[in-house]
């Protein structure tokens, strides 16, 4: 239960070269007491949602109806689920209190709020908790983007557990709810990559009498509504949305959902099966991927012991109305004055305006489609307009809107062009392997909003931050020209992910030739725009069905265009993505193909090294992976090779030995180190013969 927030689960893993990142002391109260006030002036206590006892007795409750756990800090702004969720409450004449990042070695913090008239909401945050602590390679981070100050240390490992277990020690007999990336995305058996097994549904774990997963506004105001009208816990198992336990000798009641095509029912493969037998595991999340439409989406059953867990059909997505409501709402889009410091994930989103959420890409290694929907669900061009021009009137405000966007920006008010179809449809992508001849692309809707939110006063620059979809976007020439005039502040992040077209089809990813398109295009468009513009793509190491040989094309790929990415995005197995399957089983669920991994450290080290063949401490595992591959071509000290012969010199950029990494080229070069693309590896081999 958690509205759109930027990235998601899509990117939250990179490795640089070096981090440089500081290590914050670990302090238990979930606020910082070093840096500056991060509140505007204008945003006092009394403006936000209650947060103690003390905010309760002066809004003259008695006590709150709702308590929402979170382990993130407590920022009232509509990119922070405990923020739009309590407003969304509070609207609906609720008493929504919170109670952020408490400290979860005793019950204290709670009682000390008082227990809640009908229920705890109990969330992780904006981001699964392992995911958020951990890297890809299991080493704890060392910064926190939803803690005051990036504080580590404020929540527990699996929060959703610790939280909803607190809540029943301090309240007795009231209900507990959980939900969240955390508890959405494992809300049925799951592979979790940090104990590298097989774990039962959040359910499960967290003892919750109910699980409500995906985007949370109205599930959350349902529950809230049924209960108060006095009815039972029992009654809410008919909501969609929700996943529940079957007490030992309850049977499975009838089904009826508002909208639902049949009342079938899919039994799982159960938590045994799937723990011990990997092409279990495999058609389980085959079943789970292909009942994510909500307008078809069969209730699933899986057997967890003696207990049967039962998942309903997903909530009907928000519609332009409702998506309005939910964003005008009064934040503050401020961090709660107890902060001394801000959370860094604040700083990043606190000038921006979200225009949408779901997505349509269906990338295997991505949970934004399966957290947010696959129907794209947009507000109204006037609420976005209104957020902006009231954006520009605050104080703080510095002219630039920092992203207008969502999970992709350019698939603002796109769906399907027959209603009909889409009722029915199973696919799990729009756009792959190709874009579906139904699904409409019109970029107009975009490009007025762009040009609108331009011409609002105190407005300088509207950025696109949020990323594009590259295959719809470059045959749109309108939409890439006024992109590249005013809406690049010199770098334009893309996911590529791959180049390898093995790699890319594991992905669900479009195919090398379209990424080469585009990055022409914008390059013209950038030129005619009379700007010097780069791409910035991400890549991906490590995903399943990716080998030494895929990376070797890859950085072959890199060498020829001049770009040395400076972060490499490690491949991290989320929580019921298809790609964590076949990282998990060997099999892509989808074909029952094999698939290979690189799951030893060794390996990944290799991967990464290969992205980033240039740094000067790869220098021995890329010759060693080079020779291994028969590549020994790639070695030496012509334009083609990506390492020299010999071991680069102590504080060398790469074999060269010209400088040290992240400096700007020589003069002849068109961009920064990191930036986009420069010119042919051959042009800068022939500088590099002739200088040595």
């Amino acid at each position: 239960m958690k509205p759109s927030v930027p990235g998601c689960y899509r990117r939250p893993v990179t490795t640089s070269i070096k981090n440089s990142a500081p290590r914050q002391s670990k302090q238990s109260q979930g606020r910082s007491r070093g840096g500056r006030q991060s509140s505007s002036p204008r945003s006092s206590r009394a403006d936000f949602l209650p947060m103690s006892r003390a905010d309760i007795e002066a809004r003259g409750w008695d006590r709150a109806d709702i308590i929402f756990v979170s382990g993130d800090a407590y920022v009232d702004h509509p990119s922070f689920a405990m923020a739009i969720l309590g407003r969304w409450l509070e609207e609906h004449g609720f008493r929504v209190a919170l109670l952020c990042q408490p400290d979860w070695q005793s019950a204290d913090a709670w009682r000390e709020l008082g227990a809640p008239r009908l229920f705890c909401a109990v969330s992780a945050g904006n981001m699964d908790s392992m995911i958020n602590h951990y890297t890809a390679n299991k080493k704890r981070r060392n910064a926190d983007a939803y803690s005051p100050g990036g504080e580590i240390g404020l929540r527990p490992d699996r929060p959703t557990a610790v939280y909803a277990q607190r809540c029943r020690e301090a309240f007795k007999g009231v209900p507990v709810i959980s939900g969240g990336v955390e508890a959405s995305l494992r809300r049925i058996a799951h592979y979790d990559y940090w104990s590298d097994r097989v774990w039962p549904s959040n359910l499960v774990t967290s003892k919750a009498d109910l699980l409500g997963y995906g985007m949370g506004e109205s599930i959350l105001l349902e529950i809230a509504q049924r209960l108060d009208r006095g009815e039972d816990l029992a009654s809410l198992r008919s909501m969609r949305g929700v996943a529940y336990l079957l007490g030992k000798n309850e049977t499975l009641p009838e089904m009826g959902f508002e909208g639902a095509l049949g009342d079938e029912t899919i039994e799982l493969p159960s938590l045994a099966e799937v723990k011990d037998d990997p092409r279990a595991f495999a058609n389980m999340t085959r079943q789970l991927h292909h009942e994510t439409n909500p307008s078809n989406a069969r209730r699933l059953t899986q057997l967890h012991g003696d207990r049967l867990l039962v998942v309903n059909p997903p909530a009907l997505p928000l519609d332009e109305k409702m998506m309005d409501r939910i964003h005008e709402l009064p934040y503050t889009r401020d961090p709660h004055p107890d902060y001394e410091a801000p959370p860094p994930a604040w700083e990043t989103i606190k000038d921006s305006v979200q225009i949408m959420r779901g997505c349509f890409g269906g990338c295997t290694f991505c949970s934004i489609t399966m957290h947010q929907g696959r129907e794209i669900q947009s507000r109204s061009p006037d609420s976005i307009l209104n957020e902006v021009k009231a954006l520009a009137k605050r104080p703080d405000f510095k002219g630039s809107i920092s992203d207008l966007g969502g999970p992709t920006a350019n698939m603002y008010r796109m769906r399907c062009s027959k209603p009909e179809v889409e009722r029915v449809c199973r696919r799990l992508s729009c756009v792959h392997p190709k874009v579906c001849k139904l699904l409409g692309t019109d970029h107009a809707p975009t490009l007025d909003l762009m040009r609108r939110a331009r011409e609002v006063p105190g407005v300088k620059r509207v950025h696109i931050a949020s990323g594009i979809r590259m295959d719809l976007a470059a045959n749109e020439p309108e939409y890439l020209e006024e992109l590249a005039a005013h809406h690049v502040g010199g770098h334009l992040k893309v996911a590529p992910e791959h180049v390898s077209e093995r790699v890319l089809q594991m992905m669900k990813k479009p195919g090398r030739k379209g990424f080469e398109i585009f990055a022409e295009r914008f390059e013209r468009a950038s030129k005619r725009a009379g700007k010097e513009q780069y791409l910035v793509p991400y890549f991906i190491a490590s995903h399943p069905g990716s080998g030494v040989e895929d990376m070797i094309e890859l950085a072959i790929f890199l060498k020829e265009r001049g770009y040395r990415p400076r972060q490499v995005q490690d491949f991290i197995p989320a929580p019921m993505d298809l790609a964590t399957c076949m990282y998990w089983t060997g099999f892509d669920p989808l074909t029952m193909k094999k698939v290979d991994t690189a799951k030893r450290l060794k390996d990944r080290n290799v991967q990464r090294a290969l992205l980033q063949f240039f740094a000067p401490d790869n220098w021995a595992t890329v010759r060693a992976a080079l020779r291994q591959a028969g590549r020994e071509d790639l070695i030496g000290e012509g334009p083609d090779c990506l390492i020299s012969a010999r071991p680069p010199r102590r504080g060398s950029r790469d074999g060269s030995g010209k400088g040290p990494s992240g400096e700007r080229r020589g003069p002849g070069d068109r961009g920064p180190t990191g930036g986009g693309y420069r010119r042919t590896s051959r042009e800068r081999g022939k500088d590099r013969a002739d200088e040595s």
